[in-house]
């Protein structure tokens, strides 16, 4: 019997996949459950409209996130820390420090998606990368300034 996964099933197939299954696992298992539907003309149309929907709209956020990459940049931040002598901070700037200061510009973005590398721990310039799409990247100019 043939069916449309509605959710990833194990050893099966993922969500969205029509696929070849015995009879009694179809109609004593996956449909009960939920995890599956009958592959009826009706619903391999329904399927396909529901993928290309989903692809403009992935590609809809991939344009913005695109967008949003220039923009941020262009942009660069200044985070104010306190250091010692040879310019060595007192502790380190975090993601939450650089959000803190990329809010102050007017941009708000979650710091989950901003990627340190090592901790900076001294006054200078670096570039920081900001993972806004899986696959859009930016990178953003820090600058660390003595108090």
């Amino acid at each position: 019997m043939k069916v449309i996964l509605k959710e990833d099933v194990n050893n099966i197939g993922s969500a969205g996949e029509v696929i070849q299954v015995a009879d009694g696992y179809a109609r004593n298992y996956l449909i009960p459950k939920g995890f599956a539907k009958f592959a009826t003309a009706e619903n391999i149309k329904l399927l396909d409209h529901e993928s290309k929907m989903k692809k403009d709209k992935i590609t809809k956020l991939k344009k913005e996130a695109e967008l949003f990459a220039k923009k941020l940049e262009e942009v660069s931040c200044t985070i104010v820390m306190k250091a010692g002598e040879d310019d060595k901070l007192f502790g380190s700037v975090t993601t939450q420090d650089i959000q803190e200061g990329l809010k102050s510009e007017g941009i708000d973005i979650d710091r989950k998606k901003i990627v340190l590398e090592e901790p900076i721990k001294a006054l200078g310039v670096y570039n920081v990368l900001i993972k806004i799409h899986p696959e859009v990247d930016a990178s953003l100019k820090i600058w660390v300034v003595k108090e």
